[in-house]
């Protein structure tokens, strides 16, 4: 097993041409069968402790995972049971069936027992279960001590992440090979509970992986303020916002903040405050210029913003700054010769790019593409996509993030590392969603944005 940090996240589509692949290079889909199921059966068997084990086979090749596994622990003298929804569709999925030697009993009648292994469906589903499947996983589920899924809960779409019905969360999800993007992406991810993945000897790539820590320079003994980065905070109508995500770029690493506000709090005193002007901006040393927290919305907002815009300094656009951003400001970022970094949550995003029905991922890297900017699509699932097609998803994020200016701080850490390391925008965003994540980790619960902040510190130091 090994964690999601930096894999590849992969497709129903990307994973069979993997498998095809290797098939191709001589190893048989019986042999691939064998390696998922004997490396299920281990997780199973360090996971179960000696209980009953109860494993559902579907018809496909899912379920062949599951007649092997069920053959492995047999072998090791572990309790196990079968139960099929229907006999073996595929060769592979028979000659695994043949292998197990025990009763086959069916969904519909079969018992619980403390540890249920659900390989009904895994990567490909396109539609609903039948409610009698629903109804016998719930059931099932239900008075299980611990539920466990075979690369995906069945009654998940593998690569929108949506769930294809009302069914239950497993404890446990073991993905086979690599990560798809319902490990990831709400609301299937909530039905994963913790996910490992299995190494079956299939390389898979992919310009999607999971988000990992990122490789950060520390100051050096030649280093000072401003080459370890100035960043810029234009200020307006909500003075906290920008005070919080100029707080915030400086505990990320930022030598110098520039608040450029009128009127707001006077600690900490580290942060330099200056009313705005549109010749503020030209200061060669601004490494990146945030605009969009608490900026307001109205006309010198939008004057504001279209200063920001005709700089020549990398931008970080968030909250209010967005919702400006009509079609003509639009060619002016995908126009522009130095880098922008969009913040949208998904109102944000629903009324730049609008609604749709493909993946998260999708949609994410489509709006980096129109717009020329590295777009931050945030939530639980926060999806960061370059206009160069490179995408991270960030795993699973602490809820308690879901509290008032957490994005503004979000930008702050976003600008500091944008003007630390080398305007690469694609990088500075990573770097700051996973910061921001590992900081919301360290407070646990019922923190608010100030800690937030001043958590960053402590992440930053280890990086």
């Amino acid at each position: 097993m090994t964690p999601l940090s930096g894999k590849p996240v992969v497709t129903a589509a990307k994973m069979r041409a993997a498998e095809e692949a290797a098939i191709a290079d001589g190893t048989s889909v019986d042999i691939l069968m064998a390696r998922a199921g004997t490396e299920v059966a281990q997780t199973i068997r360090r996971l179960a402790s000696g209980s009953e084990v109860l494993i559902l086979c579907g018809p496909g090749n899912n379920g062949g995972d599951g007649y092997v596994a069920a053959a492995a622990l047999r072998a090791w003298s572990l309790p196990v049971r079968v139960a099929a929804l229907a006999p073996p569709a595929t060769d592979a999925a028979r000659n695994a069936c043949a292998g197990w030697s025990g009763p086959v009993e069916t969904l519909a009648e079969t018992k619980s027992a403390p540890i249920l292994v659900d390989a009904l469906f895994g990567t490909g589903l396109s539609r609903a279960l039948d409610p009698a499947i629903v109804a016998a996983l719930r059931r099932l589920n239900a008075r299980a001590r611990l539920s466990i899924a075979v690369d995906l809960p069945s009654g998940v779409d593998t690569d929108r992440g949506v769930a294809l019905g009302d069914i239950p969360a497993a404890d446990v999800t073991l993905a086979l090979g690599a990560p798809k993007p319902a490990h990831l992406l709400y609301p299937a991810a909530g039905l994963c509970g913790a996910i490992r993945v299995l190494d079956i000897g299939v390389p898979a790539s992919s310009d999607v992986m999971v988000l990992a820590a990122p490789d950060l320079p520390m100051p050096g003994p030649d280093s000072h303020k401003y080459s370890r980065g100035m960043v810029a905070v234009v200020g307006g109508d909500m003075p906290g916002a920008a005070e919080l995500s100029a707080i915030a770029a400086l505990r990320a690493g930022a030598g110098y903040v520039l608040l450029l506000a009128e009127h707001g709090a006077l600690q900490p005193h580290a942060i330099v405050r200056k009313a705005f002007t549109p010749d503020a901006l030209t200061d060669k040393r601004i490494g990146a210029l945030i605009i969009g927290p608490g900026l307001g919305r109205g006309d010198e907002a939008r004057a504001r913003l279209d200063q920001a815009l005709a700089s020549a300094v990398p931008l970080v656009i968030d909250g209010d700054a967005l919702h400006l951003l009509d079609t003509a400001r639009l060619d002016v970022v995908r126009n522009r010769a130095v880098p922008v970094i969009m913040t949208p949550h998904a109102g944000e995003f629903d009324a730049l790019f609008g609604k749709g029905e493909e993946s998260k991922i999708d949609r994410a890297r489509a709006a980096a593409l129109r717009s020329g900017a590295t777009i931050i699509f945030k939530g639980a699932d926060t999806v960061i996509a370059s206009p160069q097609g490179a995408v991270r998803v960030a795993q699973s994020a602490n809820a308690w993030l879901s509290t008032a200016g957490t994005g503004d701080v979000l930008a702050g850490a976003v600008g500091a590392f944008l003007s630390g390391n080398a305007n690469i925008a694609f990088d500075a965003a990573c770097a700051g969603v996973w910061a921001h994540a590992r900081a919301a980790r360290r407070l646990r619960g019922a923190f608010i944005a100030d800690d937030l902040a001043d958590a960053l510190t402590a992440v930053r130091s280890r990086l």
